[in-house]
């Protein structure tokens, strides 16, 4: 992990933090979920993350400024008693080995802060219409399920099928591997575009279990979007004509 570098912006006292990791995945519902509660919640800049396993790659900003693509870590005090660290990004690594090991990377340098409770986000992709999204959980210790199904999380033991893959699953299980508790959170979705619905679900699940108040209204144009999107692909369907069977026996 030499080529991988963290530059701290501030070293701030917390008091042990529930760390919330929140890079692009199915349907950015993670991504946008953790974009933006950290952004509702004013969070600070803590680090900037370089590494050989994210894409060679720079991003231009308004001014036209190179800004070279990274990870980031941000943090929130005192959120209704409780510190907050936010893994953001718009990358996770480049191949499973270096999601591995960047993920790996970012536990290690968090894990001084001694976490309290470790929660990532993603989407359940179903690759079909999902009018009224739910949100699923899978946990390092049955014993956090009660935690989190009265704040809205159900947990199904067949879903999702093909399992959790990247960030959202590598920090769950490094988490259980060192004895600090731990939850992916996810949003159903089609995951066949950026899903403010789903992720708007992921917000209202924080929220409630961190108890505040979250504004989501900013997000409503993007999910009007979304079911316009919906109603055209179940008008599609209905408009479809019927291949006629009944000669079948």
């Amino acid at each position: 992990m030499e080529n991988t570098v963290i530059t701290y912006n501030c070293r701030p006292e917390l008091k042990r933090p529930i760390f919330i990791e929140g890079l692009p995945g199915v349907g950015a519902v993670g991504k946008v979920a953790a974009d933006f509660l950290a952004e509702k919640l004013n969070a600070t800049l803590l680090a900037d993350i370089l590494s050989e396993d994210l894409p060679t790659q720079i991003f231009l900003d308004e001014e036209c400024v190179a800004q070279v693509a990274r990870n980031e870590l941000w943090f929130v005090k005192d959120v209704n008693g409780h510190d907050l660290i936010f893994l953001l990004g718009e990358h996770q690594g480049s191949t499973t080995q270096g999601q591995y090991i960047l993920t790996k990377f970012v536990f290690d340098k968090i894990l001084p802060y001694d976490p309290s409770l470790i929660i990532t986000l993603g989407g359940y992709g179903t690759g079909n219409i999902v009018t009224e999204p739910r949100v699923l959980g899978c946990v390092s210790d049955s014993k956090l399920k009660s935690r989190f199904e009265e704040h809205g999380v159900g947990f199904y033991p067949d879903e999702p099928a093909g399992g959790i893959v990247g960030a959202a699953a590598m920090f769950v299980a490094f988490g259980k591997e060192y004895g600090i508790d731990s939850i992916c959170i996810m949003g159903e979705t089609p995951g066949m575009f950026v899903d403010h619905k789903s992720a708007k679900c992921v917000v209202d699940v924080l929220a409630s279990f961190l108890g505040i108040e979250i504004d989501t209204s900013d997000m409503q144009d993007e999910i009007d979007q979304i079911d316009e999107i919906n109603k055209q692909a179940q008008d599609a369907v209905l408009e479809a004509p019927k291949e006629d069977l009944s000669y079948f026996g």
